[in-house]
């Protein structure tokens, strides 16, 4: 069963190889979502402080009625934090806002502010500092394990010039039809484990007619297609969702996706429309 499966990262801490994302979920929710989710079985709960839920999540992971010690929980550093005074003060908002004593996983949230995510400057120096922060924060214990997400090669190759700590975990956009290859590759090279935010292309997939053939000869949904095609390029899928039976379905992917239909999903045209999601930086082009 994939919720008690795991990948390890680079420094040997043991990470859950399917997450619960909580992007959208209201913090009054939050609480809530994360005792159905454990009840379930997962174990790997994925929030941020740009999703404004830390309070819910935290008070979540308390109620759940299972050791701290056996949830992993990623929180990111916001975007906007560029200097290593704010991301040290902002770490420590994390802690206390969650409540607990450690944050298993503390990734630096975009390499750009989200207002310039499609900018020209890259703020090489902001983030370097913003990583300097969160090494300190590793070294003293704070944090279990730390890396990026929306980085590109140059943004990982300016964190790996200047660091003591390597970041273990770059977490991207990745879904059938949108497969940065050349950055997973690149980030398995690298060392960084890659997470899978959307994999289910935020909802737009499940309404592809080549995708719903696929999964019904399979017998299974879109959503779990898309699951089980990121864990087969080894990737670590975080659907979010606040409904248990979706949880529940996420979940049931224990099936193998041919070879053939493999290269088909990862060729498939690129989604070039979101929907209402692509006015967020991450779905747009703008």
């Amino acid at each position: 069963m994939i919720l008690q499966e795991e990948y390890t990262l680079s420094n040997g801490l043991k990470i859950p190889k399917l997450g619960l994302g909580t992007w959208f979920i209201n913090d009054n929710k939050a609480a809530q979502t994360v005792i159905d989710a454990v009840k379930i079985g997962y174990r790997h709960i994925d929030t941020a402080q740009a999703y404004q839920n830390e309070n819910g999540v935290g008070e979540g992971i308390k109620a759940c009625g299972v050791n701290r010690d056996d949830i992993f929980v990623t929180t990111k550093l916001a975007a906007e934090v560029k200097s290593y005074k704010e991301a040290v003060a902002s770490i420590d908002v994390s802690l206390g806002k969650l409540g607990l004593e450690y944050i298993d996983l503390m990734i630096i949230h975009s390499p750009k502010p989200w207002a310039e995510f499609h900018g020209s400057k890259p703020y090489f120096e902001g983030n370097q500092e913003a990583w300097k922060a969160l090494e300190e924060a590793y070294q003293a214990g704070k944090l279990h394990a730390i890396g990026v997400s929306n980085f590109e090669m140059a943004d990982i190759e300016n964190i790996l010039d200047a660091c003591s700590v390597k970041p273990m975990v770059n977490q991207i956009l990745a879904h059938i039809s949108n497969t940065p290859t050349e950055l997973i590759q690149y980030c398995k090279n690298k060392g960084l484990l890659v997470e899978a935010y959307s994999p289910i292309g935020h909802g737009v997939l499940l309404k592809n007619p080549q995708l719903i053939e696929i999964a019904q000869k399979y017998d299974v949904s879109v959503a779990q297609l898309g699951i089980r095609y990121c864990l087969q390029l080894e990737l670590l899928p975080l659907p979010k969702t606040a409904n248990p039976e979706h949880m529940k379905t996420n979940a049931e992917v224990d099936f193998i996706i041919s070879d053939e239909d493999m290269q088909f999903l990862k060729n498939m045209d690129p989604i070039e429309n979101y929907g209402e999601a692509s006015k967020f930086p991450v779905f747009g082009k703008k």
